[in-house]
């Protein structure tokens, strides 16, 4: 025996839930007369053959002719206006879904100016409503007892990734300007969105970008380059470097650290050395016979020469150098 629905509602909606259809399947058998009753927050169409026939807003409606003039014909077939009729009634939450999250399943890749190229991961959230009921229901949910937005959220992070990859990539020239443009790529990215949502049956409320961060070879990448900047001069960075580890070595003895102390007192007694040959310059050495029996007159010229050597190779100071450079030029 066929079931009349002389009352339709759905008082309880879940709070993920978009679309209700009642019956959930196959077409249900309603009659002129049947009352409607719509809760605050809901819309309720009315398809009959895959055709909507009218919307209802919240309230109490009684089913006639009037408020749905398609039934006219239907009625005018029947012997009475309480002979049922087939149709459906989708119950569509119009309230705000919020803290709706979208992410990027992969990498994107983009290049950047100071980096050359880089790879970002993005996430953030978005509230959206329908704005359309009819649409809704007819573009999207099609024939479905149940419509949640688990059901569509996988579709339009989709749309929201594709846009917002398109404004960054045109607009941003360094990963280090983005967190002072996230509001003004999300309106932008919003605005790109609101047509393409629009043909949805949807309105996008709000967007949100919480955090724009590069991945972990990305990051690396990052702090070696801060890195060298905090350093500035290398050469001082390697020379400072060097000396606090044999500094470290000398003080624990034994293994490899009392190694390392070794190779730094041998650096040690090899400046120390310098300097004896730097002093043993400077002392007079007699003179060898040249050919013909004259003594050679070139000692003081090659001591002069082997200091600069030890000069420009770190071995003594400017001082040891200017001290040694005057006594053998007054022996000339």
């Amino acid at each position: 025996m066929t079931r009349i629905l002389d009352v339709i509602e759905y008082p309880d909606a879940s709070p993920n839930e978009i679309v209700h259809r009642i019956p959930e399947r196959g077409s249900g058998d309603f009659r002129i007369g049947s009352q409607l009753i719509v809760r605050e927050g809901q819309m309720a169409v009315f398809f009959r053959d895959g055709k909507a026939l009218d919307t209802f807003g919240p309230g109490r409606h009684t089913i006639s002719t009037a408020n749905i003039p398609l039934l006219v014909n239907l009625v005018r077939r029947v012997f009475s206006g309480n002979t049922p009729f087939t149709a459906e009634v989708y119950f569509v939450n119009m309230r705000d879904f919020i803290d709706q999250r979208w992410g990027t399943p992969e990498p994107i890749t983009m290049r950047d100016e100071m980096l050359r190229m880089v790879r970002l991961r993005a996430h953030g959230s978005y509230s959206m409503a329908v704005s359309d009921p009819q649409l809704f229901v007819g573009q999207v949910v099609g024939t479905r007892g149940y419509y949640s937005t688990q059901d569509i959220t996988g579709f339009l992070r989709g749309m929201v990734i594709s846009r917002l990859t398109d404004l960054i990539g045109e607009n941003i020239k360094s990963i280090f300007d983005l967190p002072a443009m996230f509001d003004e790529i999300s309106a932008a990215t919003r605005i790109k969105l609101r047509d393409e949502f629009a043909a949805l049956g949807l309105d996008l409320k709000r967007l949100y970008i919480l955090s724009v961060s590069p991945t972990e070879e990305t990051s690396k990448a990052i702090d070696e380059a801060a890195s060298m900047g905090a350093i500035g001069n290398m050469d001082a960075y390697m020379k400072f470097k060097t000396a606090r580890a044999v500094g470290d070595a000398a003080a624990q003895p034994g293994g490899a650290a009392g190694e390392t102390a070794q190779m730094g007192l041998g650096l040690g007694a090899g400046m120390a050395a310098a300097r004896a040959m730097a002093d043993a310059m400077a002392t007079p050495q007699p003179a060898s016979p040249a050919a013909g029996g004259q003594p050679a007159d070139n000692g003081p010229m090659q001591a002069l020469q082997t200091l600069k050597q030890l000069l420009e190779n770190g071995l003594i100071s400017q001082e040891e150098y200017d001290a040694k450079r005057g006594d053998i030029l007054s022996r000339l």
